[in-house]
């Protein structure tokens, strides 16, 4: 009796699977169709008459819709999931319950749906993603993207702020530079690492003072397998060659072409020959077709709120560059609306954000709006602010801001330099080079009315872009120039155009007045500039209401800039405080700047005074020796 039983065609379930088993005992799983007929339909097989379904099992004429499942875990990992509904119930699903097309969950035989399973296999097959962690960046954008044109996708997560290292696996690696990097550097430098990985773009919007500079050159030293060609910097054009030092410091191995001048080449192999090309926005507008020619590995933007406007000329030369990877730099990615960051995201990820018209309905210019685009970007956004890291900082933080002049400013700043050595030749002295030393603060000093508009002075553009950006964050800065004229013209900018608090401290106030001035200057809330005179301003006044210190211009004295620096860097100051430098490339400021280092070395090494005079000769000849027209 037991062996007619065996050889009776039967069903039988194990785990997640229906199995019919033929009077031989051949096992089969039949498709959806034959099941459905038999255990819902009831229809009878041609050869054999089929038992009902085994003891408590149910079968469903309600098939599950699969879906994609976007979630968190305990950790803040981003988790790949699949479920089935059907009628209010969810259960967990598999890539072998679509592939087989019905799963047995809780004793109920379901069918699973052929269209919803056609799509979630198809969009598994094009991002490679497999169930559980997910570890590619470049699959949960175009996961959750495709979730929010309609595709089989759940993103539980949609209205949480994802961490941009979700997806990067610890590990002890360092970068080939020659440098130490803090931990939130090296975490930095990681994260760049990955998602030129994953050929995706991203945005590094650390705050001014947390080496983004040192981050992007680490990363660009890293040897990339699907790399295309040389990377490409575009940056202002007044700071390509601080870009082309602080590279040859930390990363003197690459080989770097600084693409500047009236003789740049004209021709691609010229530049494809280098690791790293450095330009300028200008010149990405005046030379797109020949970078165009060029398949860049990664082109990187510094400052990159300069293509904040979409419909400016640099924002189309820029996007049109051919890359693999598009990096974009900057400390302020929005200004003035959510249609800054859109632009430059546009860049990174073009039509990640979809187009122009559609994220201006989806995201409105308020609270709401923010927070709704802070989480659709946070996945490929690396925003840290100082006081968030503070704990690995040093309590000091010096950032050289080196300055380039324009062709216009270098033909006029040689005119003077070679005038001064014309006329006082082997006589000239520290004095004489005044007029070269005020050209560097500001041309219209030179001008009988100093009246013009500040900001068309390279080194002044600088200022203003570094000013933006602390203020931005609600601090304040103490800007220190010994030129009065100068003074008064960052004042009135601050005050007029950035909207913000300024006020002068240098020799037209008395000494009674001093103190009140610091008093309102720290009570004011938020940001603020206090412009000091560094002889007035550099002693014994303590101003820990900033925690941001900037040298317009250097002075022949060490003692004035380090007493200067040391009216914010001193007790009482709980942030640490960035000192920023401002100097123009190849003219009397570098002398000076030389000068300063030489007798800092001797004030450390022997007990004798900094200011000294036994070089000044020599200083005098490099000064009206040393020209910027000559680096072009």
């Amino acid at each position: 009796m037991a062996v007619e039983e065996h050889r009776e065609p039967r069903w039988e379930y194990r785990g997640r699977t229906l199995y019919l088993v033929d009077a031989q005992g051949t096992e089969t799983v039949p498709s959806v169709e034959v099941i459905y007929q038999l255990l819902v339909e009831r229809r009878l097989m041609e050869d054999a008459t089929i038992s009902q379904a085994p003891h408590g099992l149910q079968a469903s004429r309600y098939p599950l819709i699969p879906a994609l499942t976007l979630d968190l875990d305990e950790h803040g990992a981003v988790i790949l999931g699949m479920v089935g509904r059907s009628r209010g119930r969810g259960d967990e699903l598999s890539v072998e319950d679509l592939k087989r097309g019905h799963v047995v969950l809780s004793k109920t035989w379901f069918p699973i749906d052929v269209a919803a399973t056609v799509e979630v296999l198809q969009l598994l097959s094009d991002t490679k993603a497999e169930l559980g962690a997910l570890c590619s960046l470049s699959a949960f954008l175009r996961i959750r993207k495709a979730g929010a044109e309609g595709k089989p996708v759940e993103d539980v997560i949609r209205d949480r702020v994802i961490s941009p290292f979700s997806f990067i696996s610890a590990n002890d690696d360092v970068p080939n530079v020659s440098a130490k990097l803090y931990p939130y550097q090296l975490a930095g430098w990681r994260w760049l690492r990955f998602i030129r990985s994953e050929g995706l773009g991203g945005l590094l919007a650390d705050q001014m003072g947390l080496g983004k500079t040192l981050q992007v050159i680490s990363a660009i030293c890293d040897h990339e397998p699907n790399a295309t060609g040389p990377c490409l910097i575009v940056a202002p054009g007044s700071i390509l060659e601080n870009w082309r030092r602080e590279i040859a410091r930390f990363a003197p191995l690459l080989h770097t072409l600084k693409h500047q001048g009236p003789h740049r080449t004209g021709r691609p192999a010229d530049l494809q020959g280098f690791d790293v090309v450095i330009t300028s926005y200008d010149n990405a507008i005046r030379d797109n077709s020949l970078l165009n020619m060029i398949e860049w590995d990664m082109v990187v933007l510094d400052e990159a709120q300069l293509i904040r406007n979409p419909d400016a000329q640099r924002t189309r030369a820029v996007k049109h560059l051919r890359r693999r990877v598009g990096l974009a730099v900057t400390g302020t990615p929005v200004e003035n609306r959510l249609l800054d960051l859109w632009s430059i995201i546009d860049f990174v990820l073009p039509d990640q954000l979809n187009d122009r018209r559609s994220f201006e309905v989806r995201f409105r210019d308020d609270i709401d709006g923010a927070r709704l685009l802070e989480t659709e970007v946070s996945p490929f956004v690396l925003r840290r602010r100082v006081s968030e890291v503070a704990q690995d900082l040093p309590p000091r933080i010096d950032i050289p801001q080196v300055v380039e002049l324009s062709d216009q400013e270098i033909a006029e700043y040689d005119q003077i330099r070679q005038r001064i050595k014309d006329e006082y030749g082997s006589a000239a002295t520290l004095v004489s080079l005044t007029a070269l030393r005020m050209y560097c603060a500001h041309p219209l000093l030179l001008s009988a009315s100093h009246v013009g508009d500040p900001t068309q002075f390279s080194k002044f553009q600088r200022l203003n872009e570094i000013l933006r950006e602390i203020f931005s964050h609600g601090e304040k800065a103490l800007v220190f120039t010994s030129f009065t004229a100068v003074a008064d013209m960052i004042c009135r900018h601050v005050g007029s155009t950035l909207q913000t608090f300024a006020r002068v401290l240098d020799g037209r106030l008395s000494m009674d007045e001093r103190q009140p001035l610091i008093d309102e200057f720290s009570s004011v809330s938020g940001a603020g500039a206090l412009i000091l005179n560094p002889r007035a301003g550099g002693v014994g006044l303590n101003i820990t209401a900033s925690n941001h210190v900037i040298h317009y211009n250097p002075e022949w004295n060490p003692a004035l800039e380090d007493q200067a620096s040391a009216r914010a860097h001193r007790r009482g100051q709980e942030l640490p405080v960035t000192v920023h430098r401002l100097l123009v490339a190849d003219t009397v400021e570098e002398v000076i700047s030389a000068r300063l280092e030489r007798k800092r070395v001797l004030a450390d090494t022997a007990v004798v005074g900094v200011v000294g005079h036994e070089d000044d000769y020599a200083d005098i000849i490099s000064a009206l020796s040393r020209s910027p027209l000559r680096q072009n």
